[in-house]
């Protein structure tokens, strides 16, 4: 089964290229940054550390992604953050009960491994994560404890699960749909780091925790009543 790594980023000059190092050699067939409308040197960097680079200048988490999925066949698609938070050396792991069919989407969670300081998820980051995981395990049954971006999931699955969010909401619809609709899922314990440099577009700000909570908690409560 072929992988592709999709990596959507939005001002991430300074950690691309570190990100793209760390991704371990021969796992992937393709390496897709989307370039979400960067005003830096993103791309350029992208593009020198050998990546391929697809532009995406509609704002939103969800139109980056849907970008990488549409420039791809791979068989499987891993999504990884920009900002060298998660540990793209584990991605093999993630990969494992895809490639030996136990799951369909695998979920990297940050909380099962433990060791989560204020300085790596600030309070409010960690409380919409809890809150978020809770009411999916009520309405949707499903045993999940975080909704961290790094994750992999079958291609077909993907396309069956008709993706509509473009915003944050993105990788939330990804697993209420493929609860609802019977598919496999399971978590693995994934380290978290603090972010290589910047500042991050949800947590960062006011402004983006609270968008980032109206969209998460407004697709989790939108499909369980549909």
């Amino acid at each position: 089964m072929t992988v592709c790594v999709i990596i959507p980023a939005l001002n991430e000059a300074e950690s691309i290229g570190v990100v793209l190092a760390a991704i371990p050699a021969g796992l992937a067939a393709e390496v897709i940054v989307v370039d979400n409308g960067s005003t830096d040197d993103t791309a350029a960097r992208a593009l020198a550390a050998g990546a391929r680079v697809v532009r995406e200048d509609r704002r939103g988490y969800g139109f980056a992604c849907a970008a990488g999925v549409a420039a791809t066949q791979a068989d499987i698609m891993v999504f990884l953050d920009a900002d060298l938070s998660d540990f793209p050396e584990e991605m093999a792991a993630l990969l494992a009960p895809i490639q030996s069919g136990q799951a369909d989407l695998v979920l990297g969670s940050r909380f099962l491994a433990g060791n989560l300081s204020r300085s790596v998820m600030p309070p409010q980051q960690r409380f919409g994560n809890w809150l978020a995981s809770r009411l999916m395990q009520r309405l949707y049954r499903i045993p999940v404890t975080d909704l961290s971006p790094f994750r992999a999931v079958r291609r077909d699955v993907l396309l069956a699960l008709d993706m509509r969010e473009m915003t944050y909401g993105w990788p939330t619809e990804m697993m209420v749909k493929a609860a609802r609709r019977g598919y496999r899922l399971t978590e693995i314990a994934v380290r978290y780091r603090a972010r290589y440099a910047g500042r991050s577009k949800v947590s960062g700000t006011v402004r983006g925790a609270l968008l980032a909570a109206y969209y998460i908690l407004g697709t989790t409560l939108r499909y369980a009543w549909q």
